[in-house]
Protein backbone atom coordinates (compact mmCIF):
# COMPACT_ATOMS: atom_id res chain seq x y z
CA UNK A 1 0.00 0.00 0.00
CA UNK A 2 2.82 2.41 0.85
CA UNK A 3 4.45 1.72 -2.51
CA UNK A 4 1.16 2.41 -4.29
CA UNK A 5 0.72 5.70 -2.41
CA UNK A 6 4.28 6.66 -3.27
CA UNK A 7 3.62 5.86 -6.93
CA UNK A 8 0.49 8.04 -6.95
CA UNK A 9 2.41 10.86 -5.32
CA UNK A 10 5.24 10.55 -7.86
CA UNK A 11 2.71 10.72 -10.68
CA UNK A 12 0.81 13.61 -9.06
CA UNK A 13 -2.39 11.55 -9.01
CA UNK A 14 -4.53 13.00 -6.23
CA UNK A 15 -7.85 11.25 -5.72
CA UNK A 16 -9.88 13.98 -4.05
CA UNK A 17 -13.07 16.00 -4.33
CA UNK A 18 -11.04 19.18 -4.78
CA UNK A 19 -9.02 17.82 -7.68
CA UNK A 20 -11.95 16.30 -9.56
CA UNK A 21 -15.03 18.38 -8.66
CA UNK A 22 -13.41 21.76 -8.18
CA UNK A 23 -10.22 21.94 -10.24
CA UNK A 24 -11.36 19.73 -13.13
CA UNK A 25 -14.92 21.06 -13.25
CA UNK A 26 -13.76 24.66 -13.14
CA UNK A 27 -11.25 24.05 -15.92
CA UNK A 28 -13.89 22.32 -18.01
CA UNK A 29 -16.02 25.46 -17.84
CA UNK A 30 -13.08 27.49 -19.14
CA UNK A 31 -12.68 25.04 -22.02
CA UNK A 32 -16.37 25.45 -22.81
CA UNK A 33 -16.02 29.22 -22.65
CA UNK A 34 -13.10 29.23 -25.09
CA UNK A 35 -14.92 27.06 -27.63
CA UNK A 36 -18.70 26.72 -27.51
CA UNK A 37 -19.41 30.05 -25.82
CA UNK A 38 -16.96 32.13 -27.84
CA UNK A 39 -18.20 30.47 -31.02
CA UNK A 40 -21.78 31.34 -30.13
CA UNK A 41 -20.83 34.95 -29.41
CA UNK A 42 -18.91 35.24 -32.70
CA UNK A 43 -21.89 33.86 -34.63
CA UNK A 44 -24.27 36.24 -32.86
CA UNK A 45 -22.07 39.27 -33.56
CA UNK A 46 -21.68 38.28 -37.19
CA UNK A 47 -25.42 37.77 -37.68
CA UNK A 48 -26.60 40.87 -35.83
CA UNK A 49 -24.05 43.28 -37.30
CA UNK A 50 -24.03 41.66 -40.74
CA UNK A 51 -20.29 41.04 -40.74
CA UNK A 52 -19.77 38.92 -43.83
CA UNK A 53 -16.47 37.41 -42.69
CA UNK A 54 -18.12 36.03 -39.56
CA UNK A 55 -21.17 34.64 -41.34
CA UNK A 56 -19.42 33.20 -44.40
CA UNK A 57 -18.44 29.56 -44.69
CA UNK A 58 -14.71 29.27 -44.09
CA UNK A 59 -14.47 25.48 -44.19
CA UNK A 60 -16.51 22.52 -45.36
CA UNK A 61 -15.80 19.24 -43.57
CA UNK A 62 -17.61 16.01 -44.42
CA UNK A 63 -20.33 18.00 -46.15
CA UNK A 64 -20.88 20.34 -43.20
CA UNK A 65 -20.27 24.08 -43.64
CA UNK A 66 -18.53 25.94 -40.82
CA UNK A 67 -18.26 29.63 -40.04
CA UNK A 68 -15.50 31.01 -37.80
CA UNK A 69 -17.79 30.64 -34.79
CA UNK A 70 -18.90 27.22 -36.00
CA UNK A 71 -15.32 25.97 -35.98
CA UNK A 72 -14.86 27.20 -32.41
CA UNK A 73 -18.10 25.54 -31.33
CA UNK A 74 -17.15 22.25 -32.99
CA UNK A 75 -14.01 22.07 -30.85
CA UNK A 76 -15.86 22.16 -27.51
CA UNK A 77 -15.14 18.49 -26.73
CA UNK A 78 -11.36 18.70 -27.25
CA UNK A 79 -11.24 22.08 -25.49
CA UNK A 80 -12.99 20.71 -22.39
CA UNK A 81 -10.82 17.59 -22.23
CA UNK A 82 -7.54 19.49 -22.62
CA UNK A 83 -8.66 22.00 -19.98
CA UNK A 84 -9.40 19.14 -17.59
CA UNK A 85 -6.02 17.56 -18.35
CA UNK A 86 -4.30 20.88 -17.69
CA UNK A 87 -6.06 21.15 -14.31
CA UNK A 88 -4.95 17.61 -13.47
CA UNK A 89 -1.36 18.54 -14.38
CA UNK A 90 -0.98 16.03 -17.20
CA UNK A 91 2.39 15.71 -18.96
CA UNK A 92 2.45 16.88 -22.62
CA UNK A 93 1.84 13.54 -24.34
CA UNK A 94 -1.19 12.85 -22.17
CA UNK A 95 -2.50 16.39 -22.54
CA UNK A 96 -2.32 16.34 -26.32
CA UNK A 97 -3.87 12.87 -26.50
CA UNK A 98 -6.92 14.22 -24.68
CA UNK A 99 -7.87 16.14 -27.82
CA UNK A 100 -9.06 12.87 -29.36
CA UNK A 101 -10.62 11.69 -26.09
CA UNK A 102 -12.60 14.90 -25.71
CA UNK A 103 -13.88 14.79 -29.26
CA UNK A 104 -15.04 11.17 -28.88
CA UNK A 105 -16.72 11.53 -25.48
CA UNK A 106 -18.48 14.78 -26.41
CA UNK A 107 -19.72 13.39 -29.73
CA UNK A 108 -20.91 10.09 -28.25
CA UNK A 109 -22.47 11.84 -25.24
CA UNK A 110 -24.84 13.77 -27.47
CA UNK A 111 -26.51 16.80 -25.87
CA UNK A 112 -25.17 15.67 -22.49
CA UNK A 113 -21.64 15.51 -23.85
CA UNK A 114 -20.01 17.81 -21.27
CA UNK A 115 -20.78 15.40 -18.42
CA UNK A 116 -19.36 12.51 -20.44
CA UNK A 117 -16.22 14.54 -21.18
CA UNK A 118 -15.76 15.28 -17.47
CA UNK A 119 -15.83 11.64 -16.39
CA UNK A 120 -13.97 10.13 -19.34
CA UNK A 121 -11.26 12.82 -19.50
CA UNK A 122 -10.53 12.51 -15.77
CA UNK A 123 -9.99 8.75 -15.96
CA UNK A 124 -8.05 8.89 -19.24
CA UNK A 125 -5.86 11.64 -17.78
CA UNK A 126 -5.02 9.71 -14.64
CA UNK A 127 -4.33 6.46 -16.53
CA UNK A 128 -2.16 8.37 -18.97
CA UNK A 129 -0.24 10.01 -16.13
CA UNK A 130 0.30 6.61 -14.51
CA UNK A 131 1.84 5.10 -17.66
CA UNK A 132 3.75 8.22 -18.71
CA UNK A 133 7.53 7.74 -18.88
CA UNK A 134 7.28 4.19 -17.57
CA UNK A 135 8.59 2.66 -20.81
CA UNK A 136 11.44 3.34 -23.22
CA UNK A 137 8.95 3.99 -26.02
CA UNK A 138 6.92 6.56 -24.11
CA UNK A 139 6.11 8.55 -27.23
CA UNK A 140 4.13 5.56 -28.51
CA UNK A 141 2.81 3.94 -25.35
CA UNK A 142 1.47 7.02 -23.55
CA UNK A 143 -0.72 8.33 -26.43
CA UNK A 144 -1.88 4.80 -27.26
CA UNK A 145 -2.93 4.08 -23.67
CA UNK A 146 -4.51 7.50 -23.07
CA UNK A 147 -6.46 7.51 -26.33
CA UNK A 148 -7.31 3.81 -26.06
CA UNK A 149 -8.74 4.15 -22.56
CA UNK A 150 -10.55 7.34 -23.54
CA UNK A 151 -12.13 5.85 -26.66
CA UNK A 152 -13.18 2.65 -24.89
CA UNK A 153 -14.75 4.56 -22.00
CA UNK A 154 -16.41 6.96 -24.45
CA UNK A 155 -17.99 4.07 -26.35
CA UNK A 156 -19.01 2.38 -23.09
CA UNK A 157 -20.05 5.27 -20.86
CA UNK A 158 -20.62 8.42 -22.91
CA UNK A 159 -24.05 7.58 -24.39
CA UNK A 160 -25.40 6.57 -20.97
CA UNK A 161 -23.87 9.54 -19.15
CA UNK A 162 -25.10 11.93 -21.81
CA UNK A 163 -28.60 10.46 -21.70
CA UNK A 164 -28.68 10.59 -17.89
CA UNK A 165 -27.55 14.22 -17.84
CA UNK A 166 -30.18 15.20 -20.36
CA UNK A 167 -32.90 13.36 -18.44
CA UNK A 168 -31.99 15.23 -15.27
CA UNK A 169 -31.85 18.51 -17.16
CA UNK A 170 -35.14 17.78 -18.90
CA UNK A 171 -36.73 16.88 -15.54
CA UNK A 172 -35.57 20.19 -14.03
CA UNK A 173 -36.86 22.15 -17.03
CA UNK A 174 -40.16 20.23 -17.01
CA UNK A 175 -40.59 20.86 -13.28
CA UNK A 176 -39.85 24.56 -13.80
CA UNK A 177 -42.50 24.77 -16.52
CA UNK A 178 -44.97 22.94 -14.24
CA UNK A 179 -44.12 24.80 -11.02
CA UNK A 180 -42.38 28.02 -12.12
CA UNK A 181 -42.65 29.69 -8.70
CA UNK A 182 -41.22 26.90 -6.55
CA UNK A 183 -38.65 25.72 -9.08
CA UNK A 184 -37.75 29.31 -9.87
CA UNK A 185 -36.63 29.63 -6.26
CA UNK A 186 -34.87 26.25 -6.14
CA UNK A 187 -32.94 26.62 -9.41
CA UNK A 188 -32.03 30.25 -8.81
CA UNK A 189 -30.73 29.65 -5.28
CA UNK A 190 -28.83 26.44 -6.04
CA UNK A 191 -27.15 27.62 -9.25
CA UNK A 192 -26.34 30.98 -7.64
CA UNK A 193 -24.73 29.24 -4.67
CA UNK A 194 -22.77 27.00 -7.05
CA UNK A 195 -21.51 30.10 -8.86
CA UNK A 196 -19.97 31.51 -5.67
CA UNK A 197 -18.65 28.17 -4.43
CA UNK A 198 -15.31 27.00 -5.88
CA UNK A 199 -17.13 24.77 -8.35
CA UNK A 200 -18.42 25.64 -11.79
CA UNK A 201 -22.08 26.59 -12.14
CA UNK A 202 -21.43 27.06 -15.87
CA UNK A 203 -20.17 23.49 -16.25
CA UNK A 204 -23.13 22.16 -14.25
CA UNK A 205 -25.63 24.01 -16.45
CA UNK A 206 -23.81 22.85 -19.58
CA UNK A 207 -23.69 19.23 -18.40
CA UNK A 208 -27.43 19.26 -17.66
CA UNK A 209 -28.32 21.23 -20.79
CA UNK A 210 -30.19 23.74 -18.63
CA UNK A 211 -32.12 26.17 -20.85
CA UNK A 212 -35.64 27.59 -21.10
CA UNK A 213 -37.31 28.94 -17.96
CA UNK A 214 -34.92 26.91 -15.79
CA UNK A 215 -32.03 28.59 -17.61
CA UNK A 216 -33.61 31.97 -16.95
CA UNK A 217 -33.90 31.16 -13.23
CA UNK A 218 -30.25 30.06 -13.23
CA UNK A 219 -29.22 33.37 -14.80
CA UNK A 220 -31.22 35.18 -12.11
CA UNK A 221 -29.48 33.31 -9.30
CA UNK A 222 -26.01 33.96 -10.69
CA UNK A 223 -26.72 37.67 -11.19
CA UNK A 224 -28.07 37.96 -7.64
CA UNK A 225 -24.76 36.66 -6.32
CA UNK A 226 -22.44 38.68 -8.57
CA UNK A 227 -24.23 42.03 -8.65
CA UNK A 228 -25.37 41.54 -5.06
CA UNK A 229 -21.89 41.06 -3.61
CA UNK A 230 -20.46 43.76 -5.88
CA UNK A 231 -22.95 46.40 -4.72
CA UNK A 232 -23.27 45.53 -1.04
CA UNK A 233 -19.49 45.39 -0.59
CA UNK A 234 -18.87 48.66 -2.46
CA UNK A 235 -18.05 50.50 0.78
CA UNK A 236 -15.16 48.12 1.42
CA UNK A 237 -13.97 47.37 -2.11
CA UNK A 238 -14.87 50.50 -4.12
CA UNK A 239 -14.85 50.46 -7.92
CA UNK A 240 -12.27 47.73 -8.28
CA UNK A 241 -14.43 45.36 -6.26
CA UNK A 242 -17.54 46.41 -8.14
CA UNK A 243 -15.99 45.48 -11.46
CA UNK A 244 -14.12 42.34 -10.32
CA UNK A 245 -17.23 40.87 -8.70
CA UNK A 246 -19.92 42.37 -10.94
CA UNK A 247 -18.50 41.23 -14.26
CA UNK A 248 -15.86 38.86 -12.90
CA UNK A 249 -16.97 36.44 -10.21
CA UNK A 250 -18.52 36.45 -6.74
CA UNK A 251 -16.22 33.53 -5.95
CA UNK A 252 -13.77 36.19 -4.74
CA UNK A 253 -15.88 36.39 -1.58
CA UNK A 254 -15.46 32.69 -0.75
CA UNK A 255 -12.71 33.34 1.79
CA UNK A 256 -14.88 35.90 3.57
CA UNK A 257 -17.88 33.54 3.49
CA UNK A 258 -15.81 30.90 5.28
CA UNK A 259 -14.97 33.47 7.97
CA UNK A 260 -18.55 34.71 8.29
CA UNK A 261 -21.19 32.66 6.40
CA UNK A 262 -23.87 35.21 7.26
CA UNK A 263 -22.63 37.60 4.57
CA UNK A 264 -24.10 35.09 2.12
CA UNK A 265 -27.66 35.55 3.42
CA UNK A 266 -28.44 38.71 1.43
CA UNK A 267 -27.56 37.47 -2.07
CA UNK A 268 -29.21 34.09 -1.41
CA UNK A 269 -32.45 35.78 -0.31
CA UNK A 270 -32.24 38.01 -3.37
CA UNK A 271 -31.90 35.00 -5.66
CA UNK A 272 -34.95 33.42 -3.96
CA UNK A 273 -36.92 36.49 -5.06
CA UNK A 274 -35.49 37.18 -8.52
CA UNK A 275 -35.72 33.50 -9.53
CA UNK A 276 -39.53 33.24 -9.39
CA UNK A 277 -39.87 36.78 -10.75
CA UNK A 278 -37.85 35.64 -13.76
CA UNK A 279 -40.00 32.53 -14.30
CA UNK A 280 -43.46 33.81 -13.32
CA UNK A 281 -43.49 37.54 -14.13
CA UNK A 282 -40.96 38.16 -16.88
CA UNK A 283 -41.05 34.64 -18.37
CA UNK A 284 -37.29 34.98 -18.86
CA UNK A 285 -35.90 32.11 -20.90
CA UNK A 286 -32.26 31.36 -21.62
CA UNK A 287 -32.31 29.55 -24.96
CA UNK A 288 -28.74 30.22 -26.01
CA UNK A 289 -25.84 27.89 -25.14
CA UNK A 290 -26.66 26.09 -21.86
CA UNK A 291 -23.30 27.08 -20.39
CA UNK A 292 -24.50 30.71 -20.41
CA UNK A 293 -27.15 29.85 -17.81
CA UNK A 294 -24.45 29.47 -15.18
CA UNK A 295 -22.36 32.53 -16.08
CA UNK A 296 -24.52 35.38 -14.72
CA UNK A 297 -22.97 38.76 -15.49
CA UNK A 298 -19.46 37.33 -15.96
CA UNK A 299 -18.39 39.15 -19.11
CA UNK A 300 -22.15 39.69 -19.63
CA UNK A 301 -22.21 36.11 -20.97
CA UNK A 302 -25.56 35.31 -19.33
CA UNK A 303 -27.19 38.33 -20.96
CA UNK A 304 -25.59 37.56 -24.33
CA UNK A 305 -26.91 34.00 -23.99
CA UNK A 306 -30.46 35.24 -23.37
CA UNK A 307 -30.22 37.58 -26.36
CA UNK A 308 -28.81 34.79 -28.54
CA UNK A 309 -31.75 32.65 -27.49
CA UNK A 310 -34.18 35.36 -28.56
CA UNK A 311 -32.50 35.57 -31.95
CA UNK A 312 -32.57 31.79 -32.36
CA UNK A 313 -36.23 31.62 -31.37
CA UNK A 314 -37.12 34.27 -33.95
CA UNK A 315 -35.16 32.41 -36.63
CA UNK A 316 -36.97 29.16 -35.72
CA UNK A 317 -40.38 30.78 -35.69
CA UNK A 318 -40.86 30.32 -31.94
CA UNK A 319 -40.84 34.07 -31.30
CA UNK A 320 -42.04 36.92 -33.48
CA UNK A 321 -39.85 39.73 -32.14
CA UNK A 322 -37.83 40.99 -29.17
CA UNK A 323 -40.20 43.13 -27.12
CA UNK A 324 -39.59 45.96 -24.69
CA UNK A 325 -40.90 43.65 -21.93
CA UNK A 326 -38.14 41.18 -22.79
CA UNK A 327 -35.50 43.88 -22.32
CA UNK A 328 -37.11 45.19 -19.12
CA UNK A 329 -37.17 41.69 -17.66
CA UNK A 330 -33.55 40.99 -18.56
CA UNK A 331 -32.29 44.30 -17.14
CA UNK A 332 -34.41 44.08 -13.98
CA UNK A 333 -33.44 40.49 -13.19
CA UNK A 334 -29.77 40.85 -14.14
CA UNK A 335 -28.90 44.23 -12.66
CA UNK A 336 -31.52 46.44 -11.04
CA UNK A 337 -33.23 44.07 -8.60
CA UNK A 338 -29.99 42.50 -7.30
CA UNK A 339 -28.49 45.98 -6.86
CA UNK A 340 -31.53 47.10 -4.83
CA UNK A 341 -32.57 44.02 -2.86
CA UNK A 342 -29.18 42.70 -1.74
CA UNK A 343 -28.06 45.87 0.09
CA UNK A 344 -31.47 46.03 1.80
CA UNK A 345 -31.16 42.47 3.11
CA UNK A 346 -27.54 43.13 4.03
CA UNK A 347 -28.54 46.22 6.02
CA UNK A 348 -31.00 44.10 8.01
CA UNK A 349 -28.23 41.59 8.70
CA UNK A 350 -26.01 44.45 9.87
CA UNK A 351 -28.68 45.71 12.27
CA UNK A 352 -28.97 42.20 13.69
CA UNK A 353 -25.21 42.19 14.27
CA UNK A 354 -24.62 39.36 11.82
CA UNK A 355 -22.49 41.39 9.41
CA UNK A 356 -19.92 44.03 10.34
CA UNK A 357 -17.68 46.48 8.50
CA UNK A 358 -14.78 44.75 6.81
CA UNK A 359 -16.49 41.34 6.57
CA UNK A 360 -16.54 41.57 2.77
CA UNK A 361 -13.19 43.25 2.24
CA UNK A 362 -11.26 41.64 -0.60
CA UNK A 363 -7.56 41.15 0.01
Amino acid sequence: MNKFKAFLKKKDIEISVKRYLIDALGAMAQGLFCSLLIGTIINTIGTQFHISFLTATVATIAGTDYTVGGLATAMSGPAMAVAIGYALKCPPLVLFSLITVGFASNALGGAGGPLAVLFVAIIASEVGKAISKETKVDILVTPLVTIGVGILLSAWWAPALGAAAMKVGTLIMWATELQPFLMGIVVSVLVGVALTLPISSAAICAALGLTGLAGGAAVAGCCAQMIGFAVMSFKENKWGGLVSQGIGTSMLQMGNIVKNPRIWIAPILTSAITGPLATCVFKLQMNGAAVSSGMGTCGLVGQIGVYTGWVNDIANGLKTSITSWDWIGLIMISFILPAILTPIFNQIARKLGWVKDGDMKLS
